[in-house]
């Protein structure tokens, strides 16, 4: 968007999935290096932020959070191309073995961990 390339969503948009800001996923493996807990040991955990984003609303997030930057955004859309094959329409991931074993919580939405990669951005242009 930034380049005023082309944005290309796959199928109608509407596909969701559990997006994760890093911090999250630090935060996840932070507490499962240095847990002492013996059963959360040498355990499998997802790590998300447990809710669903369509592709259609990550790009409006995008959309919207970088508009006001950039004036070439104002009639910006996005391309859609076929849905891939094999993909599947929905995933959320289950973070209740990581609350439980090792005390994760997110502590960033994909709203609020956009904010914060975006604020990074522009004070690192």
């Amino acid at each position: 968007m930034i380049r005023n390339e082309i944005v290309f969503i796959n199928g109608d948009g509407e596909t969701s999935r559990d997006f994760c800001y890093i911090e999250n996923v630090t935060q996840a493996n932070v507490l499962a290096a240095t847990t002492s807990i013996p059963g959360a040991v040498n355990q499998v955990y997802n790590v998300g932020v447990s809710a669903r984003t369509s592709l259609n609303q990550l790009f409006l997030l995008l959309y919207e959070s970088l508009k006001p930057f950039y004036p070439h955004l104002k009639s910006f859309t996005p391309a859609y191309s076929s849905f891939r094959p094999g993909d599947i329409r929905d995933s959320q991931a289950d973070i209740c073995k990581a609350a439980r074993f090792i005390g994760y919580e997110p502590t960033h939405t994909v709203q609020t961990g956009l904010n914060a990669a975006l604020e990074w951005y522009r004070q690192n242009l």
